[in-house]
């Protein structure tokens, strides 16, 4: 039992680190300090926490981050200076908790807390960036208080139960690896669009349809284009959610001559490369604009699936451009249920 109440207090140290270490720091070397809690036999490397000029500084430093991750933009900024501070603490209070003299088991210790604290982070900062996508500040306020009392009720519960720590945290861990993945992937798009939006020449980029796909997407696009109909145009977005298509896959959204009522999208994801045929008979088209992006819907009437392409804010008139392609093509068509759902051919790169 000692050694998974060690364990626990280990592991909730690096995983609370990793959201805000500073708080960590403050809250434990305070409580250290006015004896609000008294640290077994095996918790003693922890003391150093309860020294004033530690105290000081860690609360300093938090006094600093409660304003900082309440601000839009200024959180996420804070969040990348600190990518490589957060780790650090948290291996070191890891290292501290667990009071090893082994040379071999303090790089062990280092390595693993390092990479919990650091899991912990990459999806605190990847959270942030998607709230930032939103122009209100009230989300990020909420957030930053959130993780706050997280911090405490992760505090409290390792000096009560150590043993019940580790497993709350364990879990706590194994949910974030497997979330990770989308966050950073919902995050890169938010990201992109961010930096597109702010870089933008005003005015935007100029409207032209172009007729031309990179190779590997033209490669792509031949898996389904048995007839060899003629490229009308090809315009590069991202995809938005669908019960369809990926969400936030890179490509091409592609339409071919002598097809009105399909449209085509080519993309890839990592090693992995998606071509899909869409059938858009009886569907609409319009334009929506939103705080980061310029997105054309392909909709119906009745209950199928809806398809959203992302474009960023330099391009609403190559949108607006694209809509009124489309209009033409599906304009004249009556309304009737698609008879083919969308085909995909997967290809391994």
């Amino acid at each position: 039992m000692e050694t998974l109440a060690l364990l626990g207090a280990a592991l909730g140290f690096a995983t609370l680190s990793g959201i805000n270490l500073y708080l960590t720091v403050f809250a434990t070397g305070l409580a250290i300090h006015n004896h609000w809690i008294t640290l077994s036999s095996q918790f003693q490397g922890l003391a150093v926490l309860g020294e004033p000029a530690v105290i000081a500084i860690a609360g300093g430093l938090f006094l600093i981050e409660f304003f900082a991750d309440k601000i839009p933009g200024v959180d996420s900024a804070w969040d990348v200076v600190h990518t490589a501070i957060r780790p650090i603490g948290g291996a070191f209070l890891a290292l501290r908790v667990l009071g090893t003299t082994d040379p071999v088991y303090e790089v062990i210790i280092v390595l693993l807390a390092g990479g919990v604290a650091l899991t912990a982070h990459s999806a605190k900062a990847g959270t942030r960036l998607l709230v930032n996508g939103s122009p209100e500040p009230f989300s990020n306020i909420a957030l930053s208080t959130v993780e706050d009392i997280g911090v405490l009720g992760g505090l409290a519960l390792i000096y009560t139960h150590p043993a019940i720590a580790f497993v709350v945290f364990s879990c706590v861990i194994a949910a974030l690896l497997y979330l990770l993945p989308i966050i950073l992937r919902v995050a890169r798009t938010k990201a992109w669009l961010i930096w597109k939006k702010l870089s933008a020449a005003a005015g935007g980029q100029p409207a032209e349809l172009r007729a031309d796909l990179p190779s590997d997407a033209a490669v792509q696009l031949a898996s389904l284009n048995e007839s060899g109909a003629r490229l009308v145009w090809a315009a590069a977005c991202l995809t938005g959610p669908s019960k369809i298509l990926p969400a936030h896959l890179r490509g091409h959204l592609v339409v071919l001559e002598g097809e009105p009522n399909r449209v085509y999208f080519v993309g890839r994801r990592g090693w992995k490369r998606t071509a899909r045929r869409l059938d858009v008979t009886g569907y609409d088209v319009s334009c929506e604009r939103n705080f980061l992006s310029e997105d054309l819907v392909l909709y119906a009437v009745d209950k199928r699936p809806k398809f959203t392409f992302v474009f960023d804010r330099t391009r609403a008139a190559l949108v607006r451009l694209l809509a009124q392609s489309l209009k033409l093509r599906l304009g004249d068509r009556a309304i009737a249920p698609a008879a083919e759902g969308p085909r995909e051919v997967a290809l391994q790169g």
